[in-house]
C-alpha cells in the first residue's frame, strides 16, 4: 500500500528538483525583439508620401509611418555616405568617430581595389553588441566601412552574413558584374560597362536604343533584397538584426523597364546625356521616382514576410536615409521638381538642414503608438543606445558614446530634450554645425587657404546662426544679433572636435599630415 507523503515533504522534494534544473529550462527568457533597419541612400526628407511627397508613390513606407512614429527632426550621421554609417554603428558623432568623410582605402596606401578606408578592429559597437546578445546579424546592401579582408570587413565587425556592394564606388552601377557574398565575389549576368560616361555628340537622346547598353539582366537591389528575405527565413526562430542599407536612390539613374513604365509620361522630361559623373537617361524624372517606388515595394515584401512568419509583434522596423538629396540636376536628378528637401536649404554634402535632416519612421506593433509624431532632435549616434534599450539590454550600452537613447520617446514617455547635436566634415571645404534647441550654428570653408592666399569666401570659418523655430529654411543669419548664443555654440564646436590625422580640417587641425 502506498503511503501519502506529508505536504511539507512534497514541497521540499519539488524545491530540490528545481535546484537541479538549469534556469534557462525552468523559466525560459522572453525572446528579444528582431530589428529590421532600412537605410535609403541620398533620399530626401520630402521624398516620401508620409513627409509630403505628391509625385512619388511610397505606400509601404507610408503604412509603416501610419502604424508607428514619424520623427520630424531626425539627423543622419553625416552629410555623405560612409561617415554617416560609421556614426550609426558606433554611437559616436563625427567629431569623435574614426571615419569622417568618403575616401577610398587605396587613397591611404592600402592595397585594395575595392572599398573605403577601413574602421579599426572591433570598432562597430552596434553589431558587435547585438551579436553578443545572441542575435543573428546580417547586412544586405552597401557597406563602405572597409574592404573585404581588411579590419573593416563586416564579417570582422559582428556580422554573420553580408551580401551586396562592399565598395561605394562600385555601387554607382545598379547592373554590376558582381556582388559580395561574405568574402566571396558572386558574378551577375550583366555586361561590363562604366557607371560614369556621357553619350557621344550627335546621339539621338529620344531613342530608347541609345541607352540600351546601360542595362543588364540582374538588377542588384532585387538580388540583394531576395537574399535579405532568405536571411529572415533562415533566422525566424531566433532574434535577428537585419541591416538593409540600400543603394536606392543614389546615382546612377537605373531601374528595370517595368518599374519605369509606371512613371513614363507622367512628368515633363528632358533627356540627361550624362557628363556630370553618371550614366545618361532618357526620362530621368521617371527613373528617380520609379527607383524609390521599387524600393518601397521591396520593403513591403520584407514587412509582409515578417508578418507571414508570425513575427510582427516582436519586430522593430526602422526606415531612414543616410543623408539628404543631391543638388538639383546633378547626374540627372531633379530635387527641385520633386521637392526632395521639403523646402529646407542645402543638399547632400551640406550641413544646412536639407543636407542631413532625414525622414525617420519607427514601427513596433503594440509598443510604439500608431499615428504618432515626435519633434525630438535625434541623430544616428542615438540608435545604438536606443536599440539596446528597446531590446532589454541597457547594460550592454557602452560607455563613452555620444548617443542618447530615445527609447522613452518611442514608448510614449516624457524625455528631456537633447542638449546638443554636433556634426563636422573635412569635405566640401571643411564644415561644422551644432544645434541646441532651436538655435543652429554653421561654419564653412574651414579648409580655406592660409592668410595671404586667396580664399573661397571673404570670411572663412565665420559662424552663421539661424533660429529654426522661426526660420526653418535658414534664410536669415542672425549671428550679429545674438553674440552670446554664438559664443555658446562656438564653445561646443571647439569642445566636440577631436583632431584626426586621417581626416584633418585645416582650420582646426593644421595642414594634412604628409604620407
Amino acid at each position: 500500500m502506498n503511503a501519502m507523503l506529508p505536504p511539507w515533504l512534497v514541497l521540499a522534494c519539488l524545491a530540490a528538483v528545481a535546484d537541479l534544473v538549469p534556469a534557462a529550462l525552468a523559466a525560459p527568457a522572453e525572446r528579444r525583439p528582431n530589428i529590421v533597419f532600412f537605410i535609403a541612400d541620398d533620399l530626401g526628407y520630402g521624398d516620401l508620401g508620409c513627409y509630403g511627397q505628391k509625385k512619388i508613390r511610397t505606400p509601404n513606407i507610408d503604412r509603416l509611418a501610419d502604424e508607428g512614429m514619424r520623427f520630424t527632426a531626425h539627423y543622419s550621421g553625416h552629410n555623405v555616405c560612409a561617415p554617416s554609417r560609421c556614426v550609426l554603428m558606433t554611437g559616436l558623432h563625427p567629431g569623435h568617430a574614426y571615419i569622417r568623410d568618403n575616401r577610398q582605402a587605396k587613397a591611404i596606401g592600402l592595397s585594395f581595389d575595392e572599398g573605403q578606408v577601413p574602421v579599426p578592429a572591433g570598432y562597430l559597437r552596434l553589431p558587435l553588441a547585438l551579436k553578443k546578445l545572441g542575435y543573428a546579424v546580417g547586412g544586405f546592401g552597401k557597406w563602405g566601412l572597409g574592404p573585404v579582408g581588411s579590419t573593416g570587413d563586416p564579417l570582422k565587425q559582428g556580422f554573420d552574413r553580408f551580401f551586396g556592394f562592399n565598395c561605394q564606388a562600385v555601387a554607382h552601377n545598379y547592373y554590376p558584374t558582381h556582388l559580395w557574398d561574405d568574402s566571396r565575389q558572386v558574378a551577375l549576368d550583366n555586361p561590363k560597362f562604366a557607371a560614369h560616361q556621357r553619350l557621344p555628340d550627335g546621339a539621338d537622346l529620344n531613342d530608347p536604343a541609345t541607352y540600351a547598353s546601360f542595362v543588364g539582366k540582374q538588377y542588384a537591389p532585387d538580388v540583394i533584397s531576395a537574399e535579405a528575405r532568405r536571411f529572415v527565413q533562415a533566422h525566424r526562430d531566433r532574434p535577428f538584426f537585419l541591416y538593409y542599407p540600400t543603394t536606392v536612390p543614389h546615382l546612377a539613374l537605373q531601374v528595370p523597364e517595368e518599374s519605369l513604365a509606371e512613371y513614363v509620361g507622367k512628368f515633363p522630361e528632358e533627356p540627361y546625356p550624362g557628363g556630370r559623373g553618371y550614366l545618361p537617361h532618357r526620362t530621368p524624372r521617371a527613373a528617380y521616382a520609379a527607383m524609390i517606388t521599387r524600393l518601397d515595394r521591396e520593403i513591403g515584401r520584407i514587412v509582409d514576410l515578417v508578418k507571414e512568419l508570425g513575427l510582427d509583434d516582436m519586430t522593430i522596423f526602422v526606415f531612414t536615409s543616410d543623408n539628404g538629396p543631391l543638388y538639383d540636376r546633378y547626374g540627372g536628378t531633379d530635387a527641385e521638381f520633386f521637392n526632395s528637401a521639403a523646402g529646407f536649404r542645402g543638399r547632400k554634402g551640406s550641413f544646412y538642414e536639407g543636407g542631413f535632416r532625414v525622414p525617420c519612421v519607427v514601427r513596433w506593433k503594440g509598443r510604439v503608438g500608431a499615428r504618432t509624431e515626435s519633434d525630438r532632435v535625434t541623430g544616428f549616434e542615438d540608435w545604438l543606445p536606443t536599440l539596446l534599450e528597446l531590446v532589454g539590454a541597457k547594460e550592454a550600452i557602452p560607455a563613452g558614446i555620444d548617443g542618447i537613447s530615445f527609447a522613452p520617446t518611442l514608448l510614449g514617455r516624457r524625455q528631456e530634450p537633447r542638449p546638443f547635436l554636433y556634426r563636422e566634415s573635412p569635405g566640401y571645404g571643411g564644415q561644422q554645425c551644432v544645434r541646441v534647441g532651436d538655435w543652429k550654428a554653421v561654419r564653412q570653408n574651414l579648409n580655406a587657404p592660409p592668410r595671404g592666399k586667396k580664399a573661397k569666401t571673404a570670411e572663412p570659418g565665420r559662424i552663421e546662426l539661424y533660429n529654426l523655430a522661426t526660420d526653418p529654411a535658414e534664410t536669415r543669419d542672425v549671428a550679429a544679433e545674438h553674440p552670446d548664443v554664438v559664443a555658446n555654440l562656438r564653445a561646443i564646436m571647439e569642445r566636440e572636435h577631436v583632431k584626426s590625422d586621417l581626416f584633418p580640417i585645416r582650420a582646426l587641425d593644421g595642414p594634412p599630415t604628409a604620407k
